[in-house]
């Protein structure tokens, strides 16, 4: 199997990344794995679509560390997407948004037409054109999410910090790893203005109720085909904690990965959103879960699987690889009659 993985640049990725863990276990079962960039898709006049990819060619690294580096090394050959069975969309649009604002799409965008001639795209790319930026997180019940306000003029924001006694959570709505996340107490916070202007700079801002809750971490839970991810007892999750005084829990703002307790009301929650999600073919989604309420969805690159794996000794890379494998063989089976958006939560 002939496996892409689509990540913002090659130089930005890390040993720790899910990405990375993914590629070297689809090496250790002898696929081959390729690295594209949002740079790296070429349309030609006969319409054939091509990428410029970075491979492993006469080496398969072992370690994250030797992956990174022959992949640094790499010489970009060009390819045709019709001989890539599987390609992983794994970048970030909200990476991109400010500096790079065309790389932002171009996942979604050419992985559509990489889905028309034939490869399986996973997440499916006309799904995640919907969940380019945190109104995808609207789309679900409201009973599963906190009270939320989407918005830039300061006096709605103002009244509805008003209607909050525990106060509210102030973020971009395209933003990840919890940068410009801010928790407010009152309208009257001297600096709610400052804060307004400086997260509105990159364009609405989501503003949601505080859960208290929340002071005690939040649990990251994988679903992949629309269910939780699990291998026997053992559930592909993890509990982050955020340093004393800050909101964050995301592990990039120094949050403490611990082992989480899945309950009844998480994976109740993750069963609500089964049906959109299958629906929008939305093959491995991070939840990032408090209590019995959902705080946001990740369906770009959710990651943790290495994390989980220090804490249980549990490799979930072995799951998605098996899944993806599958994936081939049904397309071969069905001769291509099924849609990109069936195949991916099959």
């Amino acid at each position: 199997m002939r496996i892409a993985l689509l990540v913002n640049a090659l130089e930005t990725e890390a040993p720790a990344y899910t990405t990375t863990a993914l590629a070297l276990a689809a090496l250790s079962r002898g696929h081959e794995v390729l690295y594209v960039t949002p740079g790296d898709f070429i349309l030609r006049p006969d319409d054939t679509l091509m990428i410029r990819a970075a491979g492993f060619v006469g080496t398969r690294p072992k370690k994250p560390e030797t992956l990174l580096r022959a992949l640094t090394d790499a010489d970009k050959t060009i390819v045709n997407v019709e001989e890539v069975d599987v390609l992983l969309l794994r970048n970030d649009p909200s990476e991109d948004a400010e500096n790079r604002p065309w790389a932002s799409h171009a996942g979604a965008n050419f992985g559509r037409l990489a889905a028309e001639r034939g490869t399986i795209v996973v997440n499916d790319p006309c799904g995640l054109a919907l969940a380019q930026d945190k109104l995808y997180f609207q789309d679900f019940p409201v009973t599963v999410r906190p009270t939320t306000l989407i918005s830039k003029d300061i006096d709605e924001i103002r009244t509805f910090i008003d209607s909050h006694s525990e106060g509210v959570i102030i973020k971009p709505l395209q933003g990840s790893g919890g940068r410009n996340v801010f928790r407010v107490g009152t309208s009257t916070e001297g600096n709610l203005t400052q804060i307004v202007e400086a997260v509105g700079v990159v364009g609405y801002l989501i503003v949601q109720s505080y859960l208290p809750k929340a002071s005690d971490g939040d649990t990251r839970l994988f679903l992949m085909n629309g269910r939780p991810l699990h291998r026997g007892d053992v559930y592909a999750a993890f509990r982050r904690v955020p340093p004393k005084g800050d909101v964050r829990s995301n592990i990039h703002a120094s949050g403490t990965p611990k082992p989480a307790n899945v309950t009844k009301e998480m994976l109740a929650i993750a069963e609500t959103l089964r049906p959109k999600l299958v629906e929008d073919g939305m093959f491995l989604v991070g939840l990032d879960i408090v209590g019995d309420k959902l705080l946001e969805i990740n369906v770009f690159t959710p990651g943790g699987l290495q994390t989980i794996r220090e804490l249980h000794d549990i490799d979930f890379c072995d799951e998605i690889l098996d899944s993806l494998e599958n994936k081939v063989d049904i397309k071969k089976t069905y001769r291509g009659s099924l849609s990109n958006r069936i195949l991916s939560t099959l």
